[in-house]
């Protein structure tokens, strides 16, 4: 049996169950992504976005889906200490893939801007919801739309900046505080749309935990549009475990002359599969993407980005790096899509990767695909290991060989933090990612999810 039959069969007995937990916002369009999912099934690796992780294997084992939205008695306040030092932050969980309601962050937000539940907010989810998202190009984002029940929706109404960055800490938990019986192993769908209308400004932070010591298999879509003179800065970070498997999908729409600084930073995971897309619809547009990825034992990491510049004079600047030792297995394929009449673009995409060992493997794959002809386009990557002849530098002085690596990756994977812009946030992953290169699993003080 293929992978997809068993969410073919779940929709077919669960329909009513999934939609009556649902708002209608996100049902009017759920028969049609299970259509869409159902002519599509999982892509196999002869699919050139997906060559490089096999979707088939990823769903084939049968995961519990809390589609009756039972509730997990987990206060993630009392759960949760992990934070940023010295980043003020508004703070906000996610359960699994249902959005924890508290009064505790409102006075902290601007006057008319919303982040809260998508069930919430039916007006504006049915304005923006699956019109980036399309269910009928991409398997996953079909999946994820006919199985999600809640949503996080974020908005920033036009010439309003959000001061204060927005934290929201994604905690997957199988099993009830203190629960005494087996819980099945589970699937959570996450959903996010973040919409900024003209010269808003925000900054988001998202950090993915696993809480329980089962397996987990996490989709996550999220659908940002940002308007003419917009700014988004958003950064995701992933610190699950090595029983964690997550696909997230990315779309972005860019209008006139607004900015997006994009970060994935995956310090420590099972299986990750992460997509981009991002489209320039305005003229003067920019954008900022940046992937930081530390892989060990038999990890796995595929970044998949494609940038379409729809019009001319935009920009987009890609750098991801990957270290990766033992086992690990890491995959970069970035392409940019410069369309007819897209002049004066400027592009300029690099993957540059470590191996640590011999049997670390690394697969890249960068590529531009141009139709107007004056543009600024450039591309490159480079695999390789650590430098003999700094190691034996740093030796020659006392350096233990240990210690000299450790500093050799430290100095190569700096290049992608440096460019973050907050600058608590930085300095916090200099310490983790260090930590990350010893070998050494960061507790944070007081936090209860690391047990």
């Amino acid at each position: 049996m293929n992978s997809e039959q068993q969410y073919i069969d779940l929709y077919q007995q669960a329909r009513e169950m999934i939609i009556k937990h649902a708002p209608e916002s996100m049902n009017v369009v759920r028969d049609q992504a299970f259509e869409d999912f159902r002519k599509q099934g999982f892509p196999t690796k002869k699919v050139e976005r997906y060559k490089y992780t096999d979707m088939q294997k990823l769903f084939e084992p049968d995961y519990g889906v809390n589609l009756n939205r039972l509730q997990i008695p987990v206060d993630p306040y009392e759960a949760f200490h992990c934070d940023v030092p010295n980043l003020s932050t508004s703070l906000y969980f996610v359960v699994n893939d249902m959005f924890y309601h508290d009064d505790k962050q409102k006075g902290h937000l601007p006057e008319g801007v919303v982040i809260g539940s998508m069930r919430d907010y039916p007006e504006l989810v049915s304005k923006y919801y699956t019109k980036l998202a399309k269910t009928g190009e991409d398997a996953v984002t079909a999946l994820n739309t006919m199985l999600a029940q809640d949503g996080l929706l974020v908005y920033v109404p036009k010439n309003v900046k959000v001061d204060r960055a927005i934290q929201v800490i994604n905690i997957l938990k199988a099993t009830p505080q203190n629960a005494q019986h087996v819980v099945t192993d589970l699937m959570v769908n996450r959903r996010v749309l973040i919409v900024l209308e003209e010269s808003a400004e925000i900054k988001m932070l998202f950090c993915d935990h696993a809480a329980d010591d089962r397996n987990f298999l996490a989709t996550q879509v999220i659908e940002a549009y940002v308007g003419e003179n917009a700014s988004l800065d958003l950064y995701c970070m992933e610190e699950t475990h090595h029983k964690n498997v997550r696909v997230s999908n990315v779309y972005i729409d860019q209008q006139a002359n607004s900015r997006v600084n994009h970060n994935v930073i995956t310090l420590h995971n099972g299986i990750t599969r992460n997509k981009l897309d991002l489209t320039f619809s305005g003229e003067g547009a920019e954008c900022q993407c940046y992937g930081c990825v530390i892989a060990d034992k038999q990890q796995h990491v595929d970044n998949n980005t494609l940038i379409v510049h729809k019009v001319p004079h935009c920009n987009s600047q890609e750098l991801y790096k990957y270290v990766l030792d033992e086992k690990a297995t890491g995959a970069f394929a970035g392409r940019v899509l410069v369309e007819h009449g897209a002049q004066k673009t400027t592009s300029q995409m690099t993957n540059q990767n470590l191996t640590a060992t011999k049997e670390a493997r690394m697969y890249t794959q960068p590529m531009l695909e141009i139709y107007a002809d004056d543009v600024k386009c450039a591309h490159g990557s480079t695999v390789g290991q650590l430098n003999d002849a700094a190691l034996f530098y740093m030796r020659q002085r006392g350096i233990s060989l240990q210690e000299a690596k450790v500093l050799l990756q430290n100095a190569f994977i700096n290049e992608v933090i440096d460019h973050m812009q907050l600058e608590p946030l930085r300095d916090r992953l200099h310490y983790l990612v260090e930590k990350r290169f010893r070998g050494e699993l960061n507790k944070c003080s007081g936090c209860k999810l690391c047990k």
